[in-house]
């Protein structure tokens, strides 16, 4: 897409407007040419009228379909993170900063109608766009433009490109259940540590059914964070090493699957769960913070600020 505008938060003015008239704008057009016409041939008053209030009527529309776009701003969101293959749903903003009437906007991705808004006057609008992720690491937020057919659909009007500073972390894609390779025992191998049914707080994890609802952390699910069961010291907890070097024979992104699939095995078991590559080892914890911790390792592997 030529001429992308870039930023975190982009500002649309007359610079980056562009309009012509649709299908029915030309037909509609068409008709008051004809009218015109008539009116002349037959010396018709009332047709002079007519022909002339439906011409002002597309003037007017013309007016109000530009500045539906004109001082629109555009603010980046967040993205949560997703498996290679998976769809990415970047989330924006779009803040009616302008004028009093309510806008009818289309978020376009490609030549195709992504999303589809009505914004309030003074107000403001979650959008978001899907784009199919391939590979592990950051994606880049795609460049998409802005339009609108409002009110009257006799003119469309869009914007240049806009390529928004927002990234999506992909983790690579789990590999299918595999058992451990042979020799991997000693540094995959299980180890007792601490967990349990004590009285000291160790951590969240994902809430599995038949857990306790007087573990459940009910001030994440009332915030939307999902369940999370709270775990507590005191008993045993094994602690599994998940090592780069114990899988011999495999390609680096083949390796990068199995260690995924393994990570998520272990956090939805409950266990304690630690990971080694070339030059970073994370020690042994549990909970969505080390899944993300591990999976991100992954993801942007050998390349970890």
């Amino acid at each position: 897409m030529r001429g992308v505008v870039h930023g975190a938060e982009v500002t649309l003015g007359r610079r980056q407007l562009y309009m012509l008239p649709t299908r029915f704008g030309l037909t509609f057009g068409l008709l008051i040419f004809v009218l015109l016409l008539a009116s002349i041939n037959y010396s018709n008053g009332l047709a002079y009228g007519l022909t002339f209030l439906l011409a002002a009527m597309a003037v007017v529309s013309m007016l109000h379909t530009h500045r539906n776009l004109s001082r629109l701003r555009l603010v980046s969101g967040y993205t949560e993170p997703v498996f290679a293959g998976e769809l990415a749903r970047f989330s924006l903003w779009v803040h009616n900063d302008s004028g009093p009437s309510r806008l009818d906007v289309d978020v376009e991705q490609q030549g195709v109608v992504a999303a589809r808004s009505d914004i309030p006057p003074a107000g403001q609008a979650r959008v978001y766009l899907g784009v199919r992720s391939e590979r592990r690491g950051y994606l880049p937020m795609p460049a998409f433009r802005v339009a609108t057919r409002f009110p009257l659909g006799l003119l469309y009007s869009w914007s240049r490109g806009i390529q928004l500073e927002q990234q999506c972390l992909v983790y690579p894609r789990p590999s299918a259940a595999r058992t451990l390779p042979a020799g991997a025992d000693e540094s995959m191998g299980r180890h007792p540590a601490q967990r349990g049914d004590g009285d000291d707080f160790a951590g969240l994890r994902q809430f599995r059914t038949g857990d306790s609802p007087q573990h459940v952390n009910w001030k994440a699910v009332a915030a939307g964070r999902g369940m999370y069961t709270k775990e507590f010291k005191g008993g045993s907890l094994d602690v599994v090493w998940f090592d780069w070097d114990r899988l011999d024979g495999l390609e680096d992104e083949a390796r990068l699957s199995q260690l995924c699939r393994w990570i998520l095995d272990a956090e939805q078991e409950g266990l304690s769960y630690g990971l080694r590559l070339p030059e970073l080892a994370l020690a042994p914890a549990n909970g969505p913070a080390q899944r993300h911790a591990c999976l991100r390792a992954l993801a942007l592997f050998p390349r970890i600020p």
